[in-house]
C-alpha cells in the first residue's frame, strides 16, 4: 500500500533457537485499523514486539513513514510516534491513575499534557473518577482502559494493541471496543492490533491478516474476511457440512476467500 504509515518487511525474529515469525510483511495505513488474528503462539505478540523494539529481528524491516526502524532502543521507537499496549496491561501498580496517565508523555517536551489528560478522561469517564486511586485496585477493564489512555498520552502516530480483550467481560470487551472505536472515527488513530475475539476485531478494522506458526496466511479488507469460510469456521464459530455442523479438527484449513 503506497500510504502506508507502518511497512513490515520480511520479518524474522528467535527466541532462542526458535523461529517466532517467519518472514512476516504487512501495511498499516494511516489512519486505519488493521487487525492481526491468530490463536495462542501464533506468533502476534512477538510481532509486536519487534515493531516496538522489544526484541531485535533476524532479518527484516520495520518502516516508519519509510524510516527504518527496526532494532532502535523502545524509547527511541516510542519518540517517533509508535506506542506500544502489551499484552496483560502492565499498568504501575502503586501509582495513581493520573500518574500512570503523566507516565506515558515522558518523551514529551510540551506544555499540552495536562490538556491532553483532560481530553483522555472525556473518553474514559471511570478513569477521571479513579484519577487519585493506586492503578492496582483498579478492575481488568479498568486497568485496560488505563493501559490505553496512557498509550494516547504520548500523541502516538500508531498504536500497537496486544489482545485488548484479554480476560475481560464480554461486557467490559464490548465497551473497550466501543472506545477504541471512537479513537479511531473521532480521532483518526493508526491501530495494529493484535486480538484472538476476530468477530470483534473484524468488525472494527479496516483490514486484516491471519498468522498462523509464525507466518501470514490469509490477508483481505475486514469484510472479505467475515465472508471466508475459514474464518467463519475457524475463528467466528460457524458450523457448516451438516445439521450436526462437520467436526472442524477433521478438516483441514484451506485458507480460501
Amino acid at each position: 500500500m503506497s500510504d502506508a504509515l507502518l511497512r513490515v518487511r520480511n520479518l524474522e525474529s528467535f527466541y532462542g533457537p526458535v523461529m517466532a515469525i517467519r518472514g512476516v510483511s504487512l501495511d498499516v495505513p494511516e489512519g486505519s485499523v488493521v487487525a492481526v488474528l491468530g490463536a495462542n503462539g501464533a506468533g502476534k505478540t512477538t510481532l509486536l514486539r519487534t515493531i516496538s523494539g522489544i526484541m531485535d529481528p533476524a532479518k527484516g524491516e520495520v518502516l516508519l513513514s519509510g524510516e527504518p526502524i527496526q532494532r532502535g532502543e523502545p524509547d527511541l521507537i516510542v519518540r517517533k510516534g509508535v506506542v506500544h499496549v502489551p499484552e496483560g496491561r502492565e499498568v504501575f501498580p502503586l501509582l495513581t491513575v493520573e500518574e500512570n496517565l503523566t507516565m506515558g508523555a515522558f518523551t514529551r517536551t510540551d506544555n499540552g499534557v495536562g490538556e491532553d489528560i483532560d481530553t483522555v478522561f472525556g473518553y474514559f469517564p471511570v478513569l477521571e473518577e479513579r484519577r487519585r486511586q493506586p492503578a492496582g485496585t483498579l478492575s481488568g477493564g479498568e486497568q485496560q482502559m488505563l493501559a490505553i489512555a496512557r498509550g494516547l498520552m504520548a500523541r502516538p502516530r500508531i498504536m500497537l494493541l496486544d489482545e485488548p480483550s484479554l480476560g475481560l467481560s464480554p461486557v467490559m470487551v464490548r465497551e473497550i471496543f466501543a472506545i477504541v472505536r471512537r479513537l479511531k472515527e473521532e480521532r483518526g488513530v493508526t491501530m495494529l492490533l493484535v486480538e484472538q475475539n476476530a468477530r470483534m476485531a473484524l468488525d472494527l478494522a479496516d483490514f486484516g491478516y491471519v498468522m498462523e506458526n509464525g507466518q501470514l496466511v490469509m490477508e483481505g479488507s475486514a469484510e472479505s474476511l467475515k465472508r471466508s469460510r475459514d474464518i467463519q469456521e475457524f475463528y467466528l464459530g460457524a458450523r457448516t457440512g451438516g445439521p450436526r455442523g462437520e467436526r472442524r479438527w477433521k478438516r483441514r484449513k484451506t485458507w480460501r476467500s
